[in-house]
């Protein structure tokens, strides 16, 4: 257990969290969730210790152990694969390297053999004879392969070390454990696996993350990052997000009575806790929620942008046909005879390990980038508008939003684009700001709002919710299925994928697979599929 009593930050004048009071019990998953800057990493840094709290205390019950998993790539460079992972049981670790250093000693005092004797005892009692042969096999879950793990950590790749210091923090069942963006980097597999994994953790578990879809699987409960304060609620993501919704809707419709609102509330309580049956941790939810009350529910301060894409007019039967697409990036090769034709009213998402690969497909349909052979073919009634990964090419001029945004509209009327801007929550002074020195995410939000005022048929998406928060990110999910167009996406979000998308077309070094008509998760569980990758993967 890690009980939070009065704790308050401040840096400088701004504060961060003022008297927060939680308790994070064992047996549960906590996803620690909030707004782009509203300090859920350093929320688990006070926890863990790292930073210090202006006020209040985070107490640790006697005896347990907490794991976190470390953002810095370069801090276990001089160390091998292996030894890192076991660094993760800090102290299991001293007790081997104490115990190396004893038995290397050229002499060997009778009290040198008092304390090796004892180091022997703990170091079984903390299962130290399985330490190696427990990282061994946490590496190779986690998609580290047997030949790298003698290797050293400055020898990996940077996505190779973060599934490292992911098994690190996983080793040695620790009795709190604490992630910050763990599925950052990870392939579906794996991301699959840890779910799996957290599914079955017997201990405490905080995440941070903006994967809704892992959210979902793994969390009993939603720590809530609003104003300072951090309110719990049991359930996981989509449960928290729907159900405080549903009570801000209702406190503003003030004439509801309040039996039909009650109602209301425990009929929504009782769909949701009939539709846990195929997640994997329903049990442990559903008993949770059996114990929720209808006061339990309370509306979120949370504002969620307006997304919606229109069609100026629809598309026509010929939409886009790839014949014999190759191309290849300093001298890697992203596709070879990639071919393939998309319909109306199909929308694709297209996935695979190579994010560049994807990205460099999506340059060349747009015009950015010549393909080294092949061709490509758009339907002469298609208006597309296309969100790529990188954007800063659209704000390197300092423009207020509004004249910004005004370069994209047919209504150049300041208070049409002022209304359009506080759609996707840009509202009063706000949309004064130069475009120039926005964050990520307002820059997002911006370029969502020039495609929506494009009318598209066909909305081309590379990566679109990274830097978004999750309020964002689920409108632009809703805006998505409700596009009556067509749609070419490639995004690492599970959740949008599986949602949104009807056909998957996968790309890999070998080639692509095509499966139409069919669900993300379908597509994963299909055995034939699975066999397929395996082969054009090896």
């Amino acid at each position: 257990m890690i009980t939070v009593s009065n704790v308050s930050l401040q840096f400088g004048k701004r504060k961060l969290f003022s008297e927060v009071n939680v308790i994070f019990s064992p047996g549960n998953c906590y996803g620690l969730i909030g707004a782009n800057g509203s300090g859920k990493s350093t929320f688990l840094n006070v926890l863990s210790g790292e930073i210090e709290s202006t006020g209040g205390e985070v107490s640790i019950a006697k005896g347990k152990r907490l794991s976190v998993l470390k953002q810095d790539h370069f801090a276990f460079d001089a160390y091998s694969v292996l030894t890192t992972v076991i660094m993760g049981h800090r102290r299991l670790y001293d007790v081997m390297m104490e115990k190396e250093a004893i038995y290397a000693k050229p002499e060997f005092s009778d009290a040198d053999g008092l304390r090796a004797s004892e180091l022997e005892g703990e170091f079984a009692e903390m299962g130290g004879w399985n330490a190696e042969p427990d990282a061994a096999k946490l590496l190779s879950e986690v998609g580290v392969p047997p030949e790298m793990h003698s290797l050293l950590m400055s020898q990996l790749e940077g996505g190779f070390k973060v599934r490292v210091l992911l098994a690190q923090a996983l080793f040695g069942n620790p009795d709190i454990l604490l992630l910050d963006e763990p599925t950052n980097h990870l392939d579906v597999e794996t991301c699959m696996w840890l779910e799996e994994f957290l599914s079955r953790f017997d201990n405490t578990a905080i995440v941070v993350s903006h994967d809704r879809h892992f959210l979902d699987n793994v969390c009993t409960h939603i720590a809530d990052i609003d104003y300072g304060k951090i309110k719990m609620h049991a359930g996981n993501y989509t449960f928290w997000s729907e159900s405080s919704q549903l009570a801000a809707r209702q406190r503003s419709e003030m004439n509801r009575k309040l039996e039909d609102r009650r109602r209301e509330l425990e009929e929504f309580i009782a769909r949701f806790g009939s539709n846990l049956s195929k997640a994997r941790q329903a049990t442990s939810r559903k008993k949770i929620l059996d114990k929720l009350t209808v006061e339990d529910i309370e509306p979120s301060s949370r504002r969620y942008p307006y997304v919606h894409f229109e069609q100026e007019r629809e598309v026509g039967n010929d939409l886009l046909t790839v014949e014999g697409l190759s191309k290849s990036v300093d001298g890697q090769v992203m596709f070879s005879e990639l071919a393939f034709t998309i319909e109306k009213g199909e929308k694709v998402a297209f996935v695979g390990p190579y994010e560049l690969a994807r990205t460099t497909l999506f340059q060349i349909l747009m015009g950015e980038s010549d393909a080294d052979a092949g061709a490509f073919k758009w339907g002469s009634s298609t208006r597309r508008a296309y969100f790529p990964k990188d954007n800063a090419a659209y704000f390197d001029a300092p423009l207020s939003m509004v004249d910004w945004l005004s370069q994209y509209s047919e209504d150049k009327s300041e208070s049409f684009i002022r209304g359009f801007l506080g759609k996707v929550l840009f509202s009063g002074e706000e949309s004064l700001k130069a475009v120039n020195v926005l964050s990520g995410g307002e820059r997002v939000r911006c370029m969502l709002a020039r495609m929506m005022l494009m009318k598209p048929n066909v909305v081309i998406l590379d990566e679109p919710t990274n830097h978004l928060d999750l309020e964002s990110i689920t409108s632009l999910n809703k805006g998505l299925e409700r596009f009556k167009g067509s749609l070419l996406l490639s995004s690492h979000d599970h959740e949008l994928v599986q949602t949104v998308a009807n056909r998957i077309i996968e790309i890999t070094p070998k080639g692509v697979i095509n499966r139409v008509n069919t669900t993300y998760d379908d597509y994963l569980a299909d055995a034939r599929i699975k066999q397929l990758r395996r082969e054009l993967y090896s």
